[in-house]
């Protein structure tokens, strides 16, 4: 657990808090497994010595009084803030920590597991490390090493109990995996947990209190201690095991079971050092090595690039940007270097870039669009930029036009970036009214190709009859993934066989209420989710004519006494619709008991019998109703539930106020009712779609060509994105062509897996199916530009493993000819080449292949 300094990073604020104590950068502090420092301690005396130092032993104990048992640390990751009180422990209690002597791992009387940590300074961290990298023959680690550690930011205070500091861990000021780490660390109230400070500031921060104490200036309670504290050999506590003999000498060694990995030792290693992970920083870590590893790149940064740093340049970062990336790259590709931790990269990053700053992940493709952007205008020779006006083609000839918009766009930008990343693409515009064509030729950095999917989706929605015809029917329908609502509609009223008098009413259904209806055409079904239950109401056309109520069941219960029904009811069963003309409340009750002739366990009306509509005799039976049918009881509610009024009075007239629109009405059944009327056929609708147990969906594949097809395809500009047509001189809604047509030396391609909207946001697991040593693009670039091939290499992978909240981003880099390497933040190991196709391919780096 290192203690220093909030850094400049820190995304909280504390402008406004007072600190006690500060600890500089000289004298931080390590939280390690007390067994992984006691066997290298005999070595890790800072000035020399051998002699064993006993510590200063504090218990950690809940700050609450009050013992709530080990269930409540499940509780804490969802809390703001983790809180603990360490209490030291007198000289003569030391006697009795028996964790001195077997490593932490004993057992209380009560058969509570005792865990122990160290908390040691800087140098005697590093001094540990390496005595456990040379004693296990693994790479040695560099000074800075700082493999297996991540930060926390946590507060402490001197409470008035001597001896005692308290710690508050909140989640605001950390990453969300840091903090479900702590808690599991720190998890106090279900095993004993004993810290051991080897490195003496605890004792000075008590020692600090006292003397302010004895000068009668007592503490103020808002004067914290910030705190940044890193954590080694703690990432996941399930796994404490010792490494396997058979592991040693790997390029990656094991400490108390966490891998400790740097660079790939063999011969002709250079380029195969991992980076550190400073704390949810693997998306830029994925990044900069694909970039690391891009041809061109690296000659020109390992050379004298700083000479063409544009200091004058206002779209530029003063070249802090390209200075700080040279500098990463020469350390990346220097001779036995170890996992290298891009601290003053990332400071610099979120200097320029404060959507970067922090610990919260981010996408390795925005950083990845900044981070071209920004070395390009740092190493940008234009020194003064010109004004330049494009011009309308004219009826010349494309390749004259894209010429000139090419040579206009190097006027303005000229940097390494341009030479080697930089291609050019046709936009054509034409409107749908005067026909007028508009031509454009603009650069790209990358190709951000649209994932389109190849397989239709199953959807499986309850068909209920309104008129009382027919019981509830599951019916499923096959529409496009990424379909709209009204093909889920179409396809429905082909399945249900609907008569041009029919049409459906679409609702969602959960905890047995109607929650919503859908009816935008234009919704995508991406919005409905497997576990959705959807209802399909068949209604007539003409339904506007009358009243629509919406029947919600509920059952009194028998344990209840109270005549408030609202309290006394639980909702059961489907919702029911029905349509009718309503004048009195005995209106509402015989539509309602229509619509129940199906569930009806006696005297069922047959399916067969209702093919024709319905009659005014037919009207007429349901009239008739049964004794218990007389003793359900009926209330209007609102949109939300809340009944209005009293129960609905069978001869009295229905306020016309009360009519408009859709009608609620609560039915509260009678012990009766649920006698006669077959409960299990008015059970929940079924869900969108339920897998078999332990099944998946089957894998999507799709080949990168398709995904160029879809982003090359000509379609209409959205709503949004109106062009103002010269010709009508108005905005329309054109439609829009893009080609290829100057392809760069090295071609980037993001494949758009995640999608936003204003309700969702979903990440695509479809399997791309791209080429690794020939990307033939010939067929779609529309000028060959004096080549007769146009064969790209894949050269680098940037992945995505997760969903889209979180997840974990790792590089898959070609070195060394064909030889395939995993970059995993500080950890490098090899490939094969048959394994870097994955659903987590995110972003595609290629070099064009000579002729």
């Amino acid at each position: 657990m290192e203690v220093s300094p909030s850094s400049s990073e820190d995304t909280s604020d504390t402008s406004q808090q007072k600190c006690s104590f500060s600890i500089s950068d000289n004298h931080r502090l390590y939280l390690v497994p007390f067994r992984w420092w006691k066997e290298a301690e005999g070595c890790c005396d800072p000035d020399g010595g051998t002699k064993k130092k006993r510590g200063v032993l504090y218990d950690a104990l809940p700050a609450s009084s009050s013992y709530a048992g080990p269930m409540k640390i499940l509780n804490n990751i969802f809390k703001s803030d983790l809180a603990f009180n360490l209490i030291k422990k007198q000289d003569d209690d030391d006697d009795n920590d028996v964790s001195e002597n077997n490593g932490g791992d004993d057992r209380d009387i009560n058969g509570v597991s005792r865990r122990h940590y160290a908390l040691v300074s800087a140098d005697m961290w590093l001094q540990a490390l390496k005595w456990h990298s040379d004693s296990k023959g693994t790479v040695k680690a560099a000074e800075d090493d700082m493999t297996d550690v991540y930060p926390l930011q946590l507060k402490l205070s001197i409470l008035q109990e001597t001896n005692t500091l308290g710690v508050r861990i909140s989640k605001k000021d950390n990453a969300v995996e840091c903090f479900r780490r702590a808690c599991k660390i720190f998890s106090i109230e279900s095993e004993l947990l004993h810290i051991r400070d080897f490195s003496g500031q605890t004792a000075n921060f008590l020692l600090n209190n006292n003397s302010k104490n004895t000068k009668d200036s007592p503490r103020q309670p808002d004067q914290d201690i910030l705190l940044e504290l890193q954590v080694y050999g703690l990432s996941d506590l399930s796994k404490n095991k010792e490494m396997k003999k058979e592991d040693v000498g790997k390029s990656s060694s094991k400490m108390n079971g966490f891998v400790r990995s740097g660079s790939y030792c063999e011969k002709g290693s250079l380029g195969l050092t991992g980076l550190q992970n400073l704390g949810n920083t693997c998306f830029m870590n994925s990044s900069l090595q694909c970039l690391a590893h891009t041809p061109k790149l690296v000659d020109y940064f390992l050379g004298d690039h700083r000479k063409e740093i544009n200091h004058d340049n206002p779209l530029g970062m003063n070249g802090e940007i390209a200075m700080a990336f040279g500098d990463l790259l020469k350390t990346l590709w220097a001779p036995g270097a170890t996992a290298v931790p891009p601290r003053t990269f990332k400071s610099k990053l979120a200097h320029f870039a404060p959507q970067f700053s922090g610990f919260n992940q981010h996408d390795s493709q925005e950083l990845l669009a900044f981070l071209l952007d920004g070395l390009h205008e740092d190493l940008n020779r234009v020194k003064c930029k010109p004004y330049v006006e494009a011009k309308d083609g004219d009826g010349r000839p494309d390749e004259d036009i894209a010429d000139e918009y090419w040579q206009n766009h190097l006027a303005r930008n000229d940097s390494i970036i341009v030479d080697v990343c930089q291609g050019q693409y046709r936009s054509t515009l034409v409107c749908p009214i005067c026909r007028k064509v508009s031509v454009t030729f603009d650069p790209f950095m990358y190709l951000s190709l649209p994932l389109p999917s190849t397989s239709m989706r199953t959807m499986t929605l309850t068909v209920v009859a309104t008129d009382g015809s027919g019981q509830p029917n599951p019916v499923t329908v096959s529409v496009p993934k990424h379909g709209k609502f009204e093909d889920l509609v179409n396809d429905l009223r082909n399945k249900c066989s609907l008569g041009n008098h029919e049409t459906l009413l679409v609702a969602e259904v959960y905890n047995n209420h109607i929650i919503r209806f859908l009816g935008e055409p234009t919704d995508s079904l991406s919005l409905i989710r497997d576990d959705d239950r959807l209802v399909a109401y068949k209604l007539q056309k003409d339904v506007e004519k009358f009243s629509q109520i919406v029947f919600v069941h509920q059952q009194i219960e028998k344990s209840s006494t109270s005549e408030n029904h609202r309290l006394s009811c639980k909702a059961f069963g489907l919702p029911l619709v029905a349509c009718g003309e309503i004048v009195k409340g005995h209106d509402i009750r015989d539509l309602y008991i229509k619509s129940l002739k199906p569930f009806k366990i006696k005297a069922r009306i047959s399916r067969e019998d209702n093919d024709n509509s319905v009659t005014e005799d037919e009207d007429e039976e349901t009239k008739n109703v049964s004794c218990s049918d007389c003793e359900i009881k009926l209330y209007l509610t609102d949109d939300n539930g809340n009944v209005k009024g009293s129960e609905i009075v069978m001869d009295e007239l229905i306020n016309s106020t009360e009519l408009t629109g859709r009608v609620n009405v609560l039915v509260c059944w009678s012990d009766k009712m649920l006698e006669e009327y077959d409960q299990r056929l008015l059970s929940s609708p079924v869900e969108i779609y339920k897998p078999a147990l332990f099944s998946k969906r089957p894998q999507e594949s799709i080949s990168l060509y398709k995904c160029l097809e879809a982003f090359l395809k000509e379609e209409p500009l959205g709503p949004e994105d109106m062009w103002y047509c010269p010709g009508c001189k108005k905005h329309r809604q054109a439609s829009k062509k893009l080609d290829l047509w100057r392809l760069p030396e090295i071609l980037v391609i993001h494949l758009k897996r995640f999608s936003y909207s204003r309700f969702l946001k979903n990440k695509l697991e479809t399997y791309v199916d791209f080429p690794i040593h020939d990307l033939d693009l010939s067929t779609f670039v529309a000028f060959s530009n004096g080549r007769s091939t146009h064969r790209y290499m894949l050269y680098a992978i940037s992945n995505h493993y997760g969903s889209m909240g979180g997840g974990h981003y790792t590089a898959f880099i070609r070195h060394d000819g064909d030889r395939w390497y995993d970059f995993d933040d500080s950890h490098v190991s090899p490939i094969d080449e048959d394994r870097i196709k994955t659903c987590a391919a995110y972003v595609l780096f290629y070099r064009r292949l000579e002729e």
